[in-house]
């Protein structure tokens, strides 16, 4: 059964965007992250920019922020860390329009990476991607319930809108795309992007909320969007990673929160069931990710335990690894 890794928030936009302008390696931008993302069965990213040279903004309702990508040298980028599916429900798939998210999907095909949460209609959102790695096909849905004026409709591209809500028809809306995944795949990972900015720790509807994906089938929930980390819950032994933190980006940095702090979460599985989940510390530099060290290492770590045993779930260490025990394990 397969290792997957998790990254959280990718932006190859603007100052990381001209990092990339400026090396001939794309793979430079990943830092000594490389090696462990490689080292994995799958890897997952929230892709949070459009890839594409299409200059009109989304402009239908207010936005502060828009991020753009060179198409050519984020795909490289990309493949270059051997990204196999790029979560696309975000609050940035149209932030250049229409246009901009249909070159972001051509973009991504013609660099063989898989995609799930956007598409050229609300069907093509809606679908899974669906991989095989370590010896399982793994399904990745992947929902949001920011920009409501991205969703995808009939005719029209966009995203997989999904309120964060316990309204039984929400439920059954998920649980439904669920077990339409589980036909196709042993496993089946729900990306999830939600949240205010530098919120620490999940309120009551967002865990209920993902406890609710656990038992309509989801043996994984991936939560990101707060820009910081927060805790991970076991739910009948099953993780839910509420928030994955900023993985890659170029912004300014809150010395409170620490936006540049997160993790590269990997999960294992074994049986069909869950083994472990080990978290590797890393901090965002110069629009480059990096290992955490030091007294940064050690303050990421604390924080996280903290963290994580305020949803009840015990971190383990073994030398300097961190892990959270699965019953698989």
């Amino acid at each position: 059964m397969p290792i997957l890794a998790l990254a959280g928030d990718v932006m190859l936009g603007r100052g990381v965007n001209e990092r990339l302008h400026g090396r001939r390696d794309p793979a430079a931008v990943w830092g000594d992250v490389l090696p462990i993302l490689l080292d994995a069965d799958l890897r997952l990213v929230n892709l949070e920019c459009a890839l594409t040279r299409h200059r009109r903004p989304w402009s239908r309702t207010p936005k502060v922020f828009r991020f753009r990508a060179d198409p050519e040298l984020a795909a490289a980028a990309l493949a270059a860390a051997r990204v196999d599916v790029a979560a696309l429900a975000n609050d940035h798939a149209l932030d250049y329009e229409a246009e901009g998210l249909l070159d972001t999907l051509r973009a991504l095909d013609g660099a063989g990476i898989l995609h799930a949460g956007a598409g050229r209609d609300a069907a093509a959102a809606r679908q899974p991607a669906v991989v095989e790695r370590g010896g399982a096909r793994v399904a990745v849905l992947a929902w949001t319930d920011e920009e409501p004026s991205f969703a995808a409709g009939p005719d029209r591209p966009g995203t997989c809108y999904l309120p964060i809500s316990l309204a039984p028809h929400v439920l059954d809306r998920a649980g439904e795309a669920i077990e339409l995944a589980r036909a196709r795949a042993e496993l089946v990972v729900v990306s999830m992007h939600w949240g205010a900015d530098l919120v620490q720790r999940p309120n009551e509807l967002v865990r209920r909320f993902c406890r609710a994906l656990v038992e309509r089938g989801a043996d994984l929930v991936f939560g990101h969007g707060t820009h910081v980390f927060q805790g991970v819950e076991l739910h009948r032994g099953r993780p839910i990673v509420y928030g994955a933190g900023a993985f890659l980006d170029d912004f300014a940095i809150d010395p409170v929160a620490r936006n540049d702090w997160s993790f590269l979460f990997r999960v294992a599985f074994e049986g069909g069931r869950f083994a472990g989940l080990e978290m590797a510390p890393v901090v965002l530099r110069r629009a480059s990710v990096r290992r955490a060290g030091g007294e940064n290492r050690e303050a990421l770590l604390a924080r996280m335990r903290v963290l994580c045993e305020e949803l009840g779930t015990a971190v383990a260490r073994t030398g300097d690894r961190w892990f959270v025990k699965g019953d698989g394990g």
